[in-house]
């Protein structure tokens, strides 16, 4: 008898009385456990999952509240050490739709990571693309291949896979930000590498410059290095500076007061974090964009192929995702499955609405699968 013999089968057929399928009879029977022996499985049984009409995401709608999040990392803090083996204090967030996987959607991992004064992460490296967006706190410093970045409130950090990085903290108080990376997609697609570097960075890698190397080689609007005509795949800028980012979108907004076409609607600015060697995405799986509401003012609903994942910077509003709807405030974190109606909306008494958004549409981009459906203005 052969291996396969021997192994259980986990295929099983029920033969159901239902519109698009055979009638049941025993011949039907015999042959649908033919079929699990075999460990075969008939399209006609499955279509209705495997061909849906549009996307049905596994992934839920969910809200995650940023002082909750906080106080747990903090007590975490006070717990867990930060060392080989667990390698980062970093909490994820947990779709409910999941099965308890450490996936924010199907494709993109969430996480807040927490460091306390003094501490040290070590370096290692992944395959996985990663970034870091600060939503609060200063005095620590990531370093990537011996270049020391500085982090600061509403920087954002992306990291292309299987560089060298590790980060510590030269402050006296802890600092938590949000790590966006590509994990699950990597899980799904098995095609994960990690290792560990060293334990301690130098003393020369400790410092504490205003500018990183990256940064001072491309953080140069519309100028590109001569030496460097190559595109790349992922960012070179290690640091994307709130300044600028802030500049951007308030520049947008002052366009359309104008009344010069600058924004996605009335009232909704929004810039695109890229690549400064091609003017595509800072990383191949992942988009990062920053979006700002005036007071009153509401997106027009979207929805399209493709997760994202929110994070409030600044402000206080409402946002809808499918059937469901929240007040939100500076911090929270909120997840939109693929193909699910969003729409969200400044309080009036907010100045505005600060939104990070992180999606994997550059997957879907890549295989042209990727589609969005806006509601006319």
């Amino acid at each position: 008898m052969s291996l396969i013999d021997t192994v259980p089968s986990p295929v099983r057929l029920p033969a159901v009385a239902a519109h698009g399928q055979p009638e049941p009879t025993p011949a039907l029977e015999q042959l649908y456990r033919g079929f699990e022996r075999e460990m075969l499985v008939p399209l006609w049984t499955q279509i209705g999952d495997l061909m849906p009409p549009h996307p049905q995401s596994k992934a839920s709608a969910h809200l995650w509240h940023w002082d909750r999040l906080v106080a747990l990392a903090d007590e975490a803090g006070r717990i867990v050490p930060v060392g080989r083996g667990g390698e980062r204090r970093a909490i994820a967030l947990a779709n409910p739709s999941l099965g308890g996987r450490p996936f924010a959607t199907p494709t993109l991992w969430a996480a807040i990571q927490y460091l306390m004064p003094g501490e040290d992460a070590p370096e290692h490296r992944h395959t996985q693309h990663a970034f870091r967006f600060i939503v609060e706190g200063e005095g620590v410093w990531t370093v990537v291949n011996g270049d020391s970045v500085r982090m600061s409130r509403g920087d954002f950090l992306p990291q292309g896979g299987w560089n060298w990085h590790a980060h510590h903290n030269a402050a006296d108080k802890p600092m938590a930000w949000i790590d966006g990376l590509d994990i699950p997609f990597a899980y799904y697609t098995e095609s994960q590498f990690f290792e560990v570097g060293r334990d301690a960075i130098s003393p020369a890698e400790r410092i504490s410059p205003e500018f990183s190397r990256s940064e001072r080689l491309w953080a140069h609007p519309g100028l590109r290095p001569v030496s460097q005509l190559q595109d790349q795949p992922v960012t070179p800028l290690l640091a994307y500076r709130w300044v600028d980012t802030d500049k951007a979108l308030n520049e947008q907004l002052a366009l359309e007061a104008e009344d010069h076409a600058a924004t996605l609607s009335p009232g909704h600015a929004a810039v695109r974090y890229t690549n400064p060697t091609n003017g595509r995405d800072v990383l191949p799986t992942i988009r990062c964009e920053m979006h700002r509401l005036r007071s009153g003012a509401t997106t027009r609903t979207r929805r399209e192929v493709g997760s994202s994942v929110f994070q409030v910077f600044d402000g206080q509003g409402s946002v809808k995702v499918g059937d469901h709807q929240w007040p939100v405030r500076r911090g929270d974190m909120f997840v939109v499955p693929s193909w699910q109606p969003f729409t969200a909306q400044c309080d009036a008494g907010q100045p505005s609405l600060d939104l990070f958004r992180f999606s994997d549409t550059p997957i879907f981009e890549a295989v042209h699968a990727w589609r969005e459906q806006v509601e006319p203005a």
